[in-house]
């Protein structure tokens, strides 16, 4: 008996920088590699679908070759059940953060763990970036706007090297109940 995942492909650079691409294009991409079930949410790069391909890293390259292939540019993935991203909510990681009009709770999808050394809380050099907490896929970043803008970009420094895709805590909430209607 084959066993199927569903994942969510948080996708990095979609529809930002004038890199576009219109989700109907996209669902088709990933059905061109044979995945099932491809739905999409909003126009910022959030993929579902079902595969029975036991090997994330692998299944991520894929996905990655094939839409830099289609689309010109890179634009990579970061792959995670449906079950992870419940969990990661259930844990509430931004518990007791007041939330005012110049605060905003941001999901950091990270494609490998921040370094051993990386301190928490961490606050960026202009105070603006405060990451919380950490675990292997994701950070917990809480980003405080100065004169209405999100100033730091770089939210863990140079020390990091993987990718980043990030999502309004709000947003991954969405996202997840997207993800689990059938």
């Amino acid at each position: 008996m084959t066993t199927t995942t569903t994942y969510i492909a948080f996708l990095r650079a979609v529809n930002v920088g004038g890199r576009t691409v219109k989700m109907e294009r996209l669902r088709a991409l990933f059905a061109e590699l044979g995945l099932e079930n491809v739905r999409s949410y909003i126009q910022s790069g959030n993929v579902f679908f079902t595969t029975a391909e036991p090997d994330r890293a692998a299944l991520a390259r894929r996905i990655e070759e094939h839409l830099e292939e289609a689309l010109g540019y890179p634009v990579p993935v970061l792959l995670r059940t449906v079950d992870e991203v419940a969990e990661l909510l259930a844990a509430e990681p931004f518990r007791g953060v007041e939330v005012t009009p110049d605060v905003r709770l941001v999901v950091a999808f990270l494609s490998e763990p921040l370094p051993a050394d990386f301190t928490f809380p961490h606050r960026s050099p202009k105070g603006d970036v405060e990451v919380l907490g950490a675990d292997p896929g994701a950070a917990y970043v809480v980003i405080h706007l100065q004169d209405g803008k999100w100033v730091t970009k770089d939210m863990f420094g140079k020390a990091y090297r993987g990718a980043v895709t990030s999502r309004f805590l709000h947003t991954t909430e969405k996202i997840l109940a997207a993800a689990r209607k059938a």
